[in-house]
């Protein structure tokens, strides 16, 4: 590939770079990274591209973006160019180490032990085989170090007593690559996705590193100098996300978004609009199952569901604790009723453990006389923090 730039780093010769290092001038950076990701790589969908570009380039800015979202290449079958993604970052990121397979938690945490370090995991579906030994202490490594200041308690050896606790820094970007590895919700709330499939059409370029390593490496080093030239900026700017980007979305495209915004041009839109896909795609796997929900959340989403209204069509301030175990076997049975795992219908009791022991929402009996049950007003609190739609509000729960 030849790229219409010097293969030197210094690139303050380019039009507009020094006058507007996070004007429209400089998108033009993101935009030659982009060019050459798309000559090597073949997306599923033209912004999986552009996600691939924002997150190779903010690998130099993670200590500015606080944040450091996963990013998983994923694939439902071998041959569709995973490990050839992992291969540009590795040539294209901050200072990478790619790890076929990782043997230990405390290898991971000291190679980012002095400064974060892109850590590319290839086959991920095995080297996290969560029936392994070490994979969930690896994994608890990949979740602490998506945000600054995650660490892992270490024992390292001491000249004074054998051996000294010492906190190694865990963060750090990372990328993993497998074919649809079983990863837990917990890192996959971390993780934005780029799905592969085989380039049976031969729309991309063969990558022969021996041919193009030259001008690959002149792309990094144009890389590494314009994200240190919109380091403070990068530092010092929150652009704003859309509506229902919150809690983890947030901090999974912030990172991204502070990017785009030192880019300019149309790049600040083209993050908007991959944070709004992923939201949308978060909803449809809750939807279709594919989430694994933990049993209490659900619970409570079930519960805003089949909350009763009185005569004029607004929610009831109380329901009695029998009448809502009866509607949720009713609407839900296969979770709730007679078709759930337990092999009966939820009871009482088993509904006020999980509601008391996970939200401290507890029974109520207004009438001294009448059933005991649950009081709307202790309820919409725990539905709004979760981003659950209470009984009698409009919008789509999640």
């Amino acid at each position: 590939m030849t790229l219409d730039v010097s293969t030197s780093a210094d690139i303050s010769g380019l039009s507009g770079f020094q006058e507007t290092p996070h004007g429209t001038g400089s998108s033009f950076v993101l935009d030659q990274l982009r060019g050459h990701i798309a000559r090597y790589v073949c997306t599923v969908t033209e912004g999986d591209l552009d996600l691939i570009t924002l997150w190779t380039a903010h690998t130099y800015l993670v200590v500015e973006t606080y944040t450091t979202p996963r990013l998983l290449i994923d694939s439902p079958m071998p041959g569709s160019g995973k490990t050839t993604v992992l291969e540009h970052i590795n040539a294209l990121a901050y200072k990478p180490m790619m790890a076929a397979s990782l043997s230990s938690p405390a290898m991971l945490a000291r190679a980012l032990e002095h400064e974060p370090r892109t850590i590319l995991v290839d086959e991920a579906d095995r080297s996290l085989d969560q029936s392994k030994d070490n994979t969930g202490d690896l994994l608890a490594v990949i979740n602490s170090g998506y945000k600054r200041g995650g660490q892992r308690p270490t024992l390292v050896p001491s000249k004074e007593s054998g051996w000294e606790l010492k906190e190694l820094s865990t963060f750090g970007p990372v990328a993993m690559a497998g074919n649809s590895p079983n990863l837990p919700p917990d890192t996959m709330q971390r993780c934005i996705r780029v799905l592969l499939f085989p380039d049976l059409d031969e729309t991309v370029d063969e990558s022969d590193w021996e041919l193009i390593e030259d001008d690959t490496r002149a792309l990094a080093e144009m890389v590494a100098a314009w994200t240190d030239s919109i380091r403070e900026h990068v530092r010092s700017i929150r652009p704003p996300l859309p509506a229902g980007i919150k809690g983890r979305n947030r901090e999974k495209w912030s990172p991204l978004a502070r990017v785009a915004d030192a880019a300019g041009a149309h790049w600040p839109a083209v993050v908007q609009r991959l944070a709004l896909v992923d939201l949308a795609q978060q909803q449809a796997d809750r939807e279709d199952g594919i989430t694994i929900e933990k049993p209490h959340i659900r619970l409570l989403r079930h519960l805003a569901e089949v909350w009763p209204t009185d005569g004029a069509g607004d929610p009831r301030g109380f329901v009695a604790t029998e009448e809502l175990t009866t509607r949720l076997a009713g609407v839900h049975p296969d979770e709730w009723g007679h078709g759930s795992p337990f092999g009966k219908p939820l009871t009482a009791q088993r509904m006020g453990r999980m509601l008391a022991g996970n939200f401290r929402v507890m029974t109520s009996r207004p009438d001294t006389r009448g059933p005991r049950g649950y009081a709307l007003v202790n309820l919409r609190s725990i539905w709004s923090r979760l981003q659950i739609t209470p009984p009698g509000e409009t919008g789509a729960t999640g």
